[in-house]
């Protein structure tokens, strides 16, 4: 019983180690090196939740989507309680073309929050490639109060009753520090970029996603640094796309 005891506790010990190493190259941004250790945990033990969690996040941000699903998939399924606040997964739903999935997935992070202008864009978005962009605006999530500005512009632009020009209006509200203001401009950005890609404006949405990916802001206080990436991650795959033979 006492070398099953130990076994336990030196295994957890190690799991425990290889977290924190994925810390630390996660960090550093070194993400080939953060899967390669959550694999090692998946072998230890394939019932650790959160190392699923981590490692959908990292095939995000390398563009490996169909896995991402895969591993946020895993993560609910060990810890179906979290499953409302898997924003992420919406995300890498969208990405992997699981678009039905992708909706109902935001229209459950709505009962956890429904306030974020984000998750009715998101859900949104998942549903124009089968509904279309005027049913889709027709049914998007109500929000009422997101205090970020200039979200609430933002998702007014997606309702139809607000214009691009709206909402870049509304970055400069109150004549925001460069701080606040850059904060504000990449969200704009981003979310103006999405719209111009599925409202057929390819070259208006190359612009606006081109500046919401400016390495320049990764790191920035006011920024969600996995949205910087959601931004990256749809640059190079515009760049990509732009690349192919026609």
């Amino acid at each position: 019983m006492g070398h099953c005891q130990d076994a336990e506790a030196l295994q957890e010990e190690k799991i425990k180690s290889l977290l924190q190493q994925v810390s630390t190259a996660q960090s550093a941004r070194q993400f080939p090196r953060a899967i390669k250790l959550l694999d090692q945990i998946e072998k230890l033990d394939d019932t650790v939740a959160v190392a699923f969690y981590r490692r959908g996040r990292i095939h995000f941000q390398q563009a490996a989507f169909q896995e991402s699903v895969r591993d946020f998939n895993r993560y609910v399924k060990l810890n179906p309680k979290i499953e409302s606040r898997q924003w992420e997964r919406g995300i890498s739903m969208y990405y992997a073309k699981q678009y039905k999935q992708g909706a109902s997935q935001f229209e459950l992070y709505q009962t956890f929050h429904n306030q974020d202008v984000e998750n009715s864009v998101w859900r949104f978005l998942c549903m124009v490639p089968d509904s279309g962009v005027a049913k889709a605006r027709k049914v998007m999530l109500p929000i009422e109060n997101d205090p970020r500005i200039p979200m609430m512009k933002v998702f007014e632009m997606y309702r139809g009753t607000a214009t691009p020009a709206n909402v870049l209006q509304a970055v400069e509200q109150g004549n925001p520090t460069k701080e606040v203001r850059a904060t504000r401009a990449f969200y704009a950005h981003l979310y103006l970029g999405l719209y111009y890609e599925v409202t057929d404006e390819p070259k208006l949405a190359r612009k606006y996603i081109e500046l919401a990916a400016d390495p320049q802001l990764l790191g920035h206080a006011g920024i969600n640094s996995y949205m910087w990436d959601v931004a990256r991650v749809h640059w190079n795959r515009m760049q990509r796309k732009n690349k192919l033979p026609k």
